[in-house]
């Protein structure tokens, strides 16, 4: 197996390499799957690793530098009309051009390109080489040991075989804060069944869609109750056999607003260890009601089924 120290670099490598595919398309429509490819890394798994080396997202770093060349060229050719910049950097109008440009820059790009080229003369952000972003190794490890200092403090990992198990669940759409919803309509449900007060109650949320990827209106998520026995289901309560195999199983007790974090730091583990994520779901398996902990925290195994 490869050591820690040469995954840290090829990541580094292969993400610069999906940044200069994007540097070198931004007049084209720019699709994740292909942005992926040329970092060798599934979509689901590159978003995830991109925010963290990058700092942003893949589609705000697009935007960013789609805004940032047209500021370029309005300092540097302002004989071309603002038109032919937002044709030449892909915007499907004028319009739309001008909504992203004075989003990030408080103005027009008609107020922009009359005003003076020194209030802008440090457009760039980002460690730049040949004209190309590059992100630096130092700055990858930094981000990196952040991370996982952060993941250290707070959670528990083994890498196990989990067994096959059934739940009772309500598929949930949607933006994933309104998720409490179902569960609500979950519970409801399996209590006067008993389900609520058999042993070891645990609740599940399996992910079928990443939040990184999936538009919110769009996500998909089981909310579930793991079953210790048989039973009936009625209504919009389904059953469905997970079987999630060989997982990095990460518990933490966290409040809600630290989920993301947690999943951020628990793919970088996984990353850092030299595995790769299965074709299995991610899930969290909950083991409390957090409204009833002294500190509203969750105690909750966050799961990565990995080949």
């Amino acid at each position: 197996m490869k050591n820690i120290q040469q995954i840290r670099k090829e990541h580094v490598a292969r993400i610069n390499n999906a940044i200069l595919y994007i540097e070198t398309h931004l007049s084209e429509k720019l699709m994740l799957n292909d942005i992926a490819k040329k970092a060798y890394f599934s979509p689901f798994h590159f978003h995830r690793l991109f925010s963290l080396v990058v700092g942003e997202t893949v589609n705000n770093f697009i935007i960013r530098k789609r805004i940032e060349k047209a500021a370029g060229l309005l300092i540097h050719q302002k004989e071309t009309p603002i038109t032919e910049i937002s044709e030449i950097l892909g915007f499907t109008s004028l319009s739309s051009f001008s909504r992203a440009f004075k989003k990030f820059y408080g103005m027009s790009p008609v107020e922009f390109k009359e005003s003076s080229p020194n209030k802008f003369s440090k457009i760039c952000k980002t460690e730049s080489k040949n004209g190309q972003v590059a992100i630096s190794f130092e700055q990858y490890i930094c981000s990196i040991n952040n991370s996982i200092q952060w993941f250290k403090m707070n959670a528990k990992t083994t890498v196990q075989k989990i067994n096959k198990f059934e739940i009772a669940y309500i598929s949930h759409q949607g933006e994933i804060n309104q998720v409490e919803e179902t569960f609500v309509r979950l519970i409801h449900w399996a209590t006067p069944k008993g389900l609520m007060n058999q042993e070891n109650l645990r609740l599940i949320t399996l992910y079928h869609d990443s939040p990184k990827i999936t538009e919110p209106s769009q996500i998909r998520l089981s909310a579930g109750i793991i079953l210790n026995s048989k039973v009936s289901v009625d209504g919009d309560v389904g059953l469905i056999t997970i079987n999630p195999g060989k997982c990095i199983a990460s518990r933490f007790e966290i409040t809600l607003d630290n989920f993301e974090k947690a999943w951020e730091s628990n793919f970088v583990w996984m990353s850092e260890n030299g595995y790769k994520k299965g074709e299995n779901e991610p899930f969290e398996i909950y083991y409390n009601n957090y409204n009833e902990h002294p500190e509203k925290k969750f105690i909750v195994d966050l799961c990565i089924p990995i080949l």
